[in-house]
């Protein structure tokens, strides 16, 4: 049987990294590559050796899947084009800029028998899978996601850019939405939000508290996560997974989970074409990630209270 084809649209920085993938795997072929810049289009193709196109129309008839890289800002006006030809997508994190989008393209994906699956990249971090299978009942979340300044992605806020990742492992571990929200942020660098903090309240009581920067000094990527008895810190970057368990007799016993290693961006790619394949529905769908996305405007709410509150106490009390 012949490959897929798969194209992937926009030739930017992590969009080169869904070229790699899709140029890399056996179990696909890399049609096309599409990006508004033609010399970003021709270089890129020249790269991976595949053909170059400036508009996505052009796909129509010619692929049987689609990588998404393009600004949140036209997800939903290229997901719904290619999914209302018959093409399955995958679409960039997050699934859209506000959840109007985001239903739009579920619904055209519903609608055309389509599958949509949305990067939310951490999903398939070994370690994550290994976490996943030893969370019992979450009470407690610690997250930190520090980056280094970089001016890739300051059209959207960090919590949409970094801390969203977070948020979509916490939801799907915590397996509900929060009730209570509270939530700071400032811009330091960019127009937009360059470090948050959050703390979610969830209706068991669980709770979540979650650091996210793109101005560090360092990069750092961790979650801890507290259970009845046990302890769990999980290493994003190194993908690893520390396990402290306390037995009846108040023992301490350590173990460093098992993982397997590998490219979460392979890992993902590799996800989408067994569900193009089988036709089951993503681990990351549209749905999941509407409800990710969801939580995280919330949190852009709460900051944006919290700013007009600081505003206003300097306007009337601080003094130089």
């Amino acid at each position: 049987m012949s490959l897929p084809k798969v194209a992937v649209i926009g030739a930017g920085a992590f969009g080169q990294n869904h070229c790699r993938v899709v140029h890399e795997s056996e179990r696909a072929e890399l049609a096309a590559i599409v990006d508004t810049d033609p010399a970003r289009a021709a270089d890129a193709a020249s790269r991976f050796n595949t053909h170059a196109l400036t508009d996505a129309r052009e796909l129509v008839g010619k692929i049987h899947a689609a990588v998404i890289a393009a600004p949140t800002t036209v997800h939903a006006e290229l997901g719904c084009l290619l999914l209302e030809a018959g093409i399955d997508v995958l679409v960039e994190k997050p699934i859209a800029p506000d959840l109007a989008a985001a239903d739009r393209l579920i619904a055209a994906a519903a609608h055309n028998g389509r599958i949509l699956q949305v990067g939310h990249l951490e999903r398939f971090n070994p370690a994550v899978a290994a976490l996943e299978q030893r969370t019992t009942l979450p009470l407690f979340f610690e997250v930190h996601r520090m980056n280094l300044f970089s001016p890739r992605s300051l059209d959207v806020d960090v919590v949409l850019d970094l801390m969203i990742h977070d948020v979509d492992i916490i939801l799907s571990l915590a397996n509900a939405e929060p009730e209570e929200i509270r939530a700071a942020g400032i811009s330091i660098l960019s127009g937009k939000v360059d470090i948050a903090n959050v703390r979610l309240q969830f209706p068991n009581g669980c709770v979540a508290n979650l650091t996210a920067s793109r101005i560090s000094t360092e990069r750092v990527r961790k979650l801890r996560l507290f259970q009845p008895h046990q302890y769990l810190s999980l290493d994003y970057g190194r993908q690893d997974l520390a396990v402290f368990s306390v037995s009846g007799e108040r023992q301490i016993g350590f173990e460093q989970a098992p993982v397997t290693k590998g490219e979460p961006l392979k890992l993902q790619f590799d996800a989408f074409l067994d569900s193009v394949a089988t036709r089951n529905s993503p681990k990351s769908s549209g749905v999941a990630a509407r409800r990710t996305l969801s939580a995280a405007l919330a949190i852009l709410d709460k900051i944006k209270e919290h700013s007009e509150v600081v505003s206003k106490t300097l306007v009337d009390g601080w003094k130089p």
